[in-house]
């Protein structure tokens, strides 16, 4: 215990730093996940009107939404880097 009050002056700063850069890394992990997972949503949509599931007017109407996702995720992460 006494340790740790007398290295505090010098680990506290590292460990805030460390804690940082971990907070950082889940959210570019979050953002990265949830950015492939509407590209494949994107793919499977591709596919199933490929193979007559749905009709074109659906797949365009599902493909705005994605492709709006997309880049609402995009201009979001943008505007964080900026922030930053």
């Amino acid at each position: 215990m006494s340790l740790k009050l007398l290295l505090f002056p010098i680990m506290g700063p590292i460990t805030g730093l460390a804690w940082i850069g971990q907070q950082i890394q889940e959210r570019a992990n979050t953002e990265y996940d949830a950015t492939e997972n509407l590209h494949k949503q994107l793919l499977a949509l591709q596919l199933a009107f490929d193979i007559g599931d749905i009709s074109e007017e659906e797949f365009e109407i599902q493909e705005e939404e994605l492709l709006l996702k997309i880049q609402a995720l995009s201009e979001e992460s943008e505007t964080e880097a900026e922030i930053v």
